[in-house]
């Protein structure tokens, strides 16, 4: 994990930058574990890099998975960790898809990254999931138009962990500097929108996917 527990700074993953550019990830990380909401920076392929303390509470009670924790993969959290819905609210239509559209364009630009690749033979590898990708999403897009590839001021449901937030909202910001961008690297900060009456909040309910989990569109004809 990115985070340290103990008070330490938070150390950004090794990558091959130049010694004053991993002078600067290593106070940025300073500036991103002070932040009291969710906070992370992701590469091209959605490698999670660095994330704060506020992140790590955030997905405390995701069960361990081979290749989509959260902590090393956002994208492939979203789409293929089965406790993904226990935190992430109204999880199809609200993250998955939005995912899949980043996604999509990811792949569209670097066709050819291997990374990417798999999640693609791992998305063909679920057959509602295939059918979102090919059938659902593309209608999805033409509906929701230039913001379905934007996840900058997006509001979207959350389940906390934390009963002092429970059901709640955030909003996500991305705060990538021009240092950031240059080095292809994105920060995003998940800012939680207050609490909601009391009697809507708790813990996040336990749900877990199984294969063939999307709804959002009808499931393929044999």
């Amino acid at each position: 994990m990115a985070y340290q527990a103990g008070g330490q700074r938070p150390a950004p993953r090794s990558a091959p930058v130049r010694p004053q550019a991993q002078e600067y990830l290593e106070d940025y990380a300073a500036l991103v574990e002070a932040v009291p909401f969710p906070s992370f920076i992701v590469d091209q392929r959605w490698d999670v890099l660095l994330s704060n303390g506020a992140f790590q509470s955030l997905f405390r009670g995701v069960g361990p998975h081979p290749t989509a924790m959260p902590s090393d993969n956002f994208l492939r959290f979203v789409l293929f960790h089965p406790d993904a819905g226990s935190v992430l609210g109204e999880h199809e239509s609200r993250w998955c898809l939005p995912m899949l559209a980043q996604f999509a364009a990811a792949l569209e630009r670097n066709g050819h990254d291997p990374a990417l690749q798999a999640v693609r033979r791992d998305i063909a590898q679920d057959p509602f999931m295939e059918a979102a990708y090919r059938q659902g999403l593309p209608h999805w897009v033409r509906a929701m138009g230039e913001t379905a590839l934007e996840h900058d001021g997006s509001v979207r449901p959350l389940l906390h962990p934390d009963p002092r937030w429970g059901a709640t909202d955030c909003r996500i910001v991305d705060e990538t500097p021009r240092t950031l961008r240059d080095m292809d690297r994105t920060r995003l900060t998940l800012v939680l929108r207050g609490r909601r009456p009391a009697g809507n909040r708790g813990s996040a309910p336990r749900v877990r996917r199984t294969a063939g989990h999307l709804t959002v569109v009808p499931a393929p004809e044999d």
